[in-house]
């Protein structure tokens, strides 16, 4: 494996989710949903992995079909989705680390 790529970050989906929550204090699940234009249940799945890796922290606010979860992206999400951008600059750039 090429030293920086995360598996956990480097899915497409949650690649993307990470680029929005990057950019962003928060993002309600409705809006990553319309933005990556993929199902609640695939939604859902990206999202709990990427929460279980510690690098999105959720927040619900009321219950059943008129509650809203938000996420938000933790310290060492950002740190993570730095470390894996800088390595996929360096890849697209030539630069890879030679194996040892």
């Amino acid at each position: 494996m090429i030293e920086g790529i995360d598996p956990v970050i480097h899915v497409p989906k949650r690649l993307a989710a990470m680029a929005i929550l990057a950019n962003a204090p928060s993002a309600s699940f409705r809006f990553l949903r319309d933005h990556l234009r993929i199902s609640e249940s695939d939604l859902s799945k990206q999202m709990s992995t990427l929460e279980a890796a510690g690098y999105v922290r959720s927040t619900k606010d009321g219950h059943g079909r008129g509650g809203t979860t938000t996420y938000r992206m933790t310290a060492a999400g950002d740190q993570a989705y730095k470390t894996h951008c800088a390595a996929l600059r360096a890849l697209l750039d030539g630069v890879v680390p030679q194996q040892q």
